[in-house]
């Protein structure tokens, strides 16, 4: 299908095909297309990501230079040369939904802001990353019709009969966008109406192909009933499960966080759902005579622990998002893209709360975690570690900027072996590449340092990983990141480590009221000021100068212990 663009928008493409073109691609992906939106700093769609906080590539993961720059550091030109290339099938989907947001009278070109719009609604990473940073399709959906003039879906007039219709190449005219980051979520495909008689009108619908196809895959002449019967059980199971997890993530967690997450998701679910005539789906509901309701396993009926509970729950909310996405696509395309980013919005929550679950059985007695380095010599070295392993220091991380990398591993490679056999943790700091070689427990990164996905990728799924976080939101993140535990400061200046600013206390009390994932309080921790500290709600602590210059360091280590327990 040929497209029309504004100015704006085919010189974000032309950047697009040409950052493309040195990949030898034959496609513009959304990764190019949003490249060539920002490389247009004066565009609506750029002024989007600037409100966001999105002003360089780098930002959300794109490494490389959106344009080629010739030997005086100037830009080059772009030929125009986006006419030649084909968009990917993700994107090809996206573009043609936005279509019907532009002005169809006088100005049927696509502009900058629509283009925005298709790499939020494609799949794929980079959306991922922009609904991370906050940028929602129906936030900026409803700006782009307030500036058009484009009336809204749920007041268009459109038979909820033709939405069993195959559908066709061009987007419905009824099709409305729907937020994939769950915020501000409109009315979409089938209108939310009901009336008499719409049931019978789809029982009496014979012609439709698809229609005929659902028939035959549920053994039914009456497919739309069978289609309702599918979606409503499927979405019964989801809630369900839903339901399970917020409850435990609740109550047996305590984690603020993640149960929002869960409750925000469960609410997303109903949005979705309102879309469908409830009376319909309730309508086709055959409890009595479903041949499934006999059928069950010797797993369901038990629970040996919450991992299980989690893990189950977990995999019935999956399914039946599944599913809903698959029967959903009968009802429209986009209604089925809904469910799909619902569902991988649910796989993060998973792996999220089962790492938060492994997360706090291994590292329930950790309270106490030093940071050490590297000393003066072997000998040294091993004096001052095997003194605070035998005092019962709980974590021991090596921190050491100033040695060459050989000495490092080295003296990894010793401490693995002191604390070998001990109830003490051994974890390298920012090299998950040292951590892998002297299989140390784990590796911790810093927000400027490798992220928690490179880490896992070189230290296996086995390995604990820390991330530093000097934010509420950056201690959200590395919760969704996948990190283990969360070191959270600086609480006060330190004689180790300098700077700018000191979010402090106030930061130790906010992430304690929401996130229950292992966090260790940092920055300028001493004796006389733990009090304080465990004031916040944190009751786990880093600390470096307080031990290591102390004179009896391993008595140290006592006298913090006793004061954590």
């Amino acid at each position: 299908m040929k497209y029309q663009f504004t100015a704006g928008a085919e010189r974000a493409l032309n950047i697009a095909a040409d950052w493309m073109n040195r990949d030898d691609c034959n496609e513009l992906t959304a990764e190019g297309l949003l490249v060539g939106l920002i490389s247009e700093p004066e565009c609506r769609a750029a002024a989007w990501l600037i409100k966001h906080g999105i002003n360089r590539l780098s930002e959300i993961g794109i490494l490389r230079v959106a344009m080629p720059q010739n030997s005086n550091g100037a830009q080059q030109s772009v030929p125009n040369n986006y006419s030649q290339y084909s968009f990917s099938n993700e994107l090809t989907w996206a573009i043609r939904e936005v279509t019907h947001l532009s002005d169809g009278g006088s100005n049927p070109a696509l502009a900058t802001e629509h283009l925005l719009l298709a790499v939020l609604l494609s799949d794929g990473i980079i959306s991922e990353k922009l609904r991370e940073k906050g940028l929602s399709a129906g936030e900026l959906e409803a700006d782009i019709r307030l500036r058009y003039g484009i009336v809204s879906a749920n007041e268009t007039s459109v038979d909820p009969l033709d939405y069993f219709e195959e559908p066709s190449a061009e987007p419905h005219a009824g099709s409305a966008i729907i937020d994939l980051n769950g915020m501000g979520l409109e009315d979409v495909s089938m209108p939310n109406r009901s009336k008499a008689g719409d049931l019978e009108k789809l029982e009496q619908k014979n012609e439709s192909p698809v229609r005929s196809s659902i028939a035959a895959a549920a053994g039914s002449t009456n497919g739309s009933t069978a289609a309702f019967r599918v979606i409503d059980a499927s979405a019964n199971r989801g809630q369900e499960g839903l339901r399970v997890v917020e409850d435990f993530l609740r109550f047996a967690l305590d984690d603020r966080h993640l149960t929002s997450l869960c409750k925000q998701l469960r609410h997303d679910m109903v949005e979705v759902l309102k879309q469908l005539p409830q009376e319909s789906r309730i309508a086709c509901r055959e409890t009595q005579e479903d041949v499934g309701t006999t059928l069950s396993t010797s797993a369901e009926s038990s629970r040996d622990d919450f991992g299980q509970l989690l893990t189950a729950n977990f995999a019935r909310i999956q399914e039946s998002m599944r599913s809903l996405e698959e029967f959903g696509k009968f009802v429209s395309p986009a209604w089925g893209a809904a469910w799909k980013q619902l569902r991988y919005r649910c796989y993060t929550l998973h792996r999220a709360s089962e790492i938060l679950q492994a997360s706090l059985s291994r590292l329930q007695n950790a309270r106490l975690y030093a940071l050490i380095d590297g000393r003066t010599n072997e000998d040294e070295f091993a004096r001052h570690t095997t003194a605070l392993v035998e005092a019962g220091v709980h974590v021991l991380q090596l921190r050491d900027k100033k040695i060459d990398d050989r000495t490092l591993t080295e003296r990894a490679r010793m401490l693995r072996d002191i604390t070998a056999g001990t109830a003490t943790l051994f974890v390298v700091n920012d090299r998950p590449d040292v951590a892998a070689l002297c299989r140390a427990d784990g590796v911790h990164v810093g927000q400027e340092e490798m992220s928690v996905k490179d880490a896992r990728t070189i230290v296996g799924p086995n390995a604990l990983i820390g991330v530093s976080t000097h934010s509420v939101e950056q201690a959200r993140q590395a919760v969704l990141d996948g990190a283990n535990y969360i070191g959270v400061g600086p609480t006060f200046p330190s004689t180790t480590k300098s700077f700018k600013h000191f979010p402090g206390l106030e930061l130790l009390k906010s992430v304690a009221a929401e996130v229950r994932l292992p966090a260790f309080a940092i920055g300028g921790i001493t004796l006389e000021r733990l009090p304080e500290v465990l004031a916040t709600g944190i009751g786990r602590v880093a600390v470096s100068g307080a031990i290591s210059d102390s004179d009896a360091p391993a008595s140290t280590v006592k006298t913090f212990l006793d004061a954590l327990q």
